[in-house]
């Protein structure tokens, strides 16, 4: 019998968790009248992470502005333009951003994580005893199904939000919400979640495929 409790915790920071990262949407959106993105090779776009904490904004926004560069666009950290004081004041952040050239935003906005603790038991079970000789019969039956106990697992779910916006229109094209098992680290984290979103971006016709 699997039990299952969550646990639902109010943190965004952390992303060092251990285990092996999967990535799963839980909605996606895109908007009725988009056509295929336009962005190029060599394009300006803005890689911006939505968190208060300036360490996470750093280090998403490098790791994501790499993967961007990666998929032969030019990935530029909003950090490197917007100042950590101008960061909140939408007219500031237009103004350098438009004195940029880019031509989009891909904004990723942590919305928190949630833990889930499993408790399963390992080893044991009940089948048709052989209750004969002892050695040559029972010992080796006995040790084979022996009970090992109970362990408990802990998985932590960080959910997020990301969006597409093309800046030639003012528009938001596209728009989806992930939950990733056991980031283990921002790098990894960030490159898995692109990989979903690229492929998401595939399947609705928005980028055409390879």
């Amino acid at each position: 019998m699997i039990g299952r409790l969550k646990l639902t915790i109010a943190c965004c920071a952390a992303l060092l968790f251990a285990g092996c990262a999967t990535t799963t949407f839980t909605s996606s959106w895109k908007a009725p009248d988009a056509q295929p993105l336009t962005f190029k090779a060599g394009d300006k776009v803005i890689a911006l992470v939505v968190s208060k904490s300036p360490s996470m904004r750093r280090s998403g926004e490098a790791n994501l502005a790499d993967e961007l560069d990666k998929r032969g666009l030019q990935g530029v950290p909003s950090y490197t333009l917007i100042q950590e004081s101008d960061v909140t004041d939408e007219g500031k952040a237009k103004q350098v951003i438009d004195a940029s050239g880019a031509v989009g935003v891909i904004a990723i906005r942590p919305m928190g994580s949630e833990q889930e603790v499993s408790s399963y038991s390992t080893g044991g079970y009940y089948g048709s005893p052989y209750y004969g000789g002892f050695w040559g019969g029972y010992y080796g039956y006995g040790w084979s199904g022996a009970y090992g106990g109970t362990e408990i697992r802990t998985d932590t779910y960080v959910n997020v939000e990301t969006l597409v916006y093309d800046l030639r229109q003012n528009k938001l094209v596209w728009a989806g919400k992930t939950r990733t098992m056991n980031p283990s680290d921002v790098e990894g984290f960030v490159a898995e979640l692109a990989k979903a979103i690229s492929q998401e971006l595939r399947n609705s016709g928005l980028v055409a495929g390879k």
